[in-house]
């Protein structure tokens, strides 16, 4: 195992997490912890497990100006990727929308890194990056994820048939959102 990068500016920290954003040099430590998860992910996620892969996949993440992507790091594993999540499809003006993509990493999986990288990303979107909505589509046999989107008060909205294209099929979605007021609300 690759390990983990130098790079230590984190954007937010928690007591266990933090989020900073991708960086091309993450290549070797993420395509790792990526391949080393795959039955984790399947067939929810397939997020890049080789060089060539990752670059492709992160310069759409870090040159885009509708995405902001974070790694979700381990700070006591000296910055060990534990996860990522991205806001991707970012709009603005009377919006102020965007929709999360995220997984976990199996050697973090079910530890908690991911709920505490979560909460820091929505302080981050609904603070400094100025949104009001985030949106979280799920399918349905996911139960992982939607623990993940419970925990953090997101709401269920609705479900959407044959949403997203995913592993050679059309795939059923629930659709998950936070808005701002429900984060800052006593009961959020």
């Amino acid at each position: 195992m690759p390990g983990p990068s130098t790079s230590r500016t984190y954007t937010a920290e928690g007591p266990r997490a933090g989020i900073r954003h991708f960086t091309y040099e993450d290549a070797a430590e993420f395509t790792a912890r990526a391949r080393e998860s795959r039955d984790l992910h399947r067939p929810w996620l397939f997020p890049p497990v080789t060089p060539d892969a990752y670059a492709t996949y992160a310069r759409v993440l870090i040159e885009q100006p509708d995405r902001e992507a974070f790694l979700v790091c381990e700070r006591e594993a000296d910055g060990a990727i534990a996860g990522f999540i991205n806001i991707n499809n970012i709009v603005r003006g009377g919006f102020l929308n965007g929709t999360l993509g995220y997984g976990a990493f199996a050697h973090a999986a079910g530890r908690g890194l991911m709920s505490e990288g979560l909460g820091l990303v929505l302080r981050y979107a609904f603070g400094p990056l100025g949104l009001h909505r985030l949106e979280a589509n799920i399918q349905p046999g996911n139960a992982a994820s939607l623990a993940l989107v419970r925990r953090a008060g997101f709401r269920l909205e609705g479900f959407s048939p044959s949403m997203i294209f995913i592993d050679g099929e059309w795939r059923d979605h629930e659709r998950w959102a936070i808005t701002a007021e429900m984060l800052t609300s006593p009961s959020g």
